[in-house]
């Protein structure tokens, strides 16, 4: 790689530059509504081209449609003849409504030792982390111990086909001799009450693995007419009754391995019984994580959004529903069955987006690089496997076979509710924790 001519002694630290590359990038409004529209990501993959071209590195910038562009760049290791690691972030959110928020979403204002904004958590701070100390690279040209492919992809949020989907299908060459990818959401910290201290013990919840997605569209069928005289075949009810019933539908708990390991280690530190018939009690010890945690011991199905008739007055021909699945490894076909049969035969299921779970080991050379680097800065912590609710851009990584990890690494007070602010209002992102996360990511890209 290409480096300036920078004296040691002028050389910023990852740390020094990572809020101010996080509130720039959150100024830069790339919310990604899923249909189309919106503004893309153009301006966020300009302003990552101008940083890294800035510190001598030569990165690309691929649109898979005008506007929708990703940027990925390679360094060179000290050994070759070792795997590459991917490391990857996106540069899309999703929209907020100003008027729900405490502070304007695109202005990266800093209040309460926080940067607030949105994409703050998801994910514009890992992206801050990931260019800062890839910038240290370029700057002292150092050299990690093997090959990194870094990627700012498009349109995670919508699926990820026009961002890392498109660039794995078009350019699989820049992945080549890759076999493992870290991402976002996993890393950051909860607070235990340990019952061996009668205090507390700070864990975080490394993600190594994720549900797999199922966005369907239900599209009710029935007689249209005037609203003043009876039907017996009015698509709004069936769509209705069809909602009603998906809604109902128990989905029976299922505890895969990550999930299994993750209560048994929150059990061994806290002292509390795992019952798996009533988990509440025991989730409730996990504090912010424990929506995530919880959305993992079963699939799930989510209505999100209705649209149907156009008059008062007029019966529509067809209803439809907007319905988010998610499954676990190995559940797929059977969550597509059942969303089926429940449905009912007046009721059309589309799929709109579908794709992988993805179950990871947790141990091998990468998992203790993470350890690693997340006990040098954080003594006496514990570092426990968890399966995301969720999905990432390692679903299109696994097509290439690279096995994905979630590690945004993040050390948070005992009080903030950060997963709640996922997609949520008043997003925001300590400075401390980016400034740590940040040292993390140093250790661990030293050590892989």
């Amino acid at each position: 790689m290409t480096s300036p001519h920078t004296s040691p002694s002028a050389t910023p630290r990852p740390e020094d530059e990572v809020a101010q590359i996080c509130r720039d990038l959150i100024r830069i409004d790339t919310s990604n509504y899923g249909d189309g529209t919106g503004p893309g990501e153009r301006a966020a993959a300009e302003y990552v081209m101008g940083l890294l071209t800035e510190v001598g590195l030569d990165p690309h910038l691929t649109e898979s449609d005008p506007g929708r562009a990703s940027v990925v760049v390679r360094t060179e290791g000290r050994d070759p003849s070792r795997p590459g690691l991917v490391l990857h972030g996106h540069l899309d959110v999703v929209p907020a409504q100003a008027a729900d928020w405490q502070v304007d979403p695109f202005a990266a204002e800093e209040r309460d030792g926080c940067i607030w904004g949105r994409g703050a958590v998801d994910m514009k701070d890992m992206d801050a982390m990931l260019l800062a100390n890839l910038r240290h690279l370029a700057r002292t040209g150092e050299k990690p111990p093997r090959d990194i492919v870094w990627a700012f992809f498009a349109d995670e949020e919508a699926g990820g086909v026009k961002g890392a989907g498109h660039v794995v299908a078009q350019h699989p060459e820049w992945f080549e001799g890759c076999t493992e990818a870290v991402s976002e959401v996993g890393g950051f910290s909860v607070t235990l009450p340990d019952a061996a201290t009668v205090g507390s013990t700070r864990a975080y919840l490394l993600q190594t693995a994720e549900k797999g997605i199922a966005w369907l569209r239900l599209h009710a069928h029935g007689r249209a007419g005037h609203g003043s005289v009876p039907n017996d075949q009015n698509a709004v009810v069936r769509l209705a009754e069809a909602i009603a019933r998906i809604n109902a539908h128990h989905w029976p708990r299922t505890y895969i391995a990550s999930v299994r390991e993750l209560l048994d280690s929150v059990g061994t530190i806290t002292g509390a019984t795992f019952d798996p018939e009533q988990p509440e009690a025991f989730l409730a010890r996990l504090g912010g994580a424990r929506a995530f945690v919880e959305g993992t011991l079963r699939d799930t199905a989510n209505f999100t959004m209705l649209t149907s008739g156009y008059k008062h007055n007029v019966i529509p021909q067809t209803a439809s529903a907007s319905l988010d699945c998610r499954f676990l490894p190995g559940h797929e076909q059977e969550l597509l069955e059942t969303i089926a049969e429940l449905a009912g035969e007046h009721v059309e299921v589309e799929v709109v987006h579908k794709d992988v779970a993805l179950e990871a080991p947790f141990s091998g050379e990468l998992v203790e690089s993470m350890r690693r680097a997340l006990l040098k800065e954080d003594p006496g912590a514990r570092v426990l496997p968890y399966c995301l609710s969720g999905g990432t851009d390692n679903k299109h990584l696994s097509r290439l076979g690279v096995t994905g990890y979630g590690f945004a690494p993040l050390r948070l007070p005992d009080d903030l509710d950060f997963v709640g602010m996922f997609h949520g209002i008043d997003e925001r992102v300590p400075l401390d924790a980016l400034e740590f996360g940040t040292r993390v990511l140093k250790g661990l890209i030293e050590d892989c």
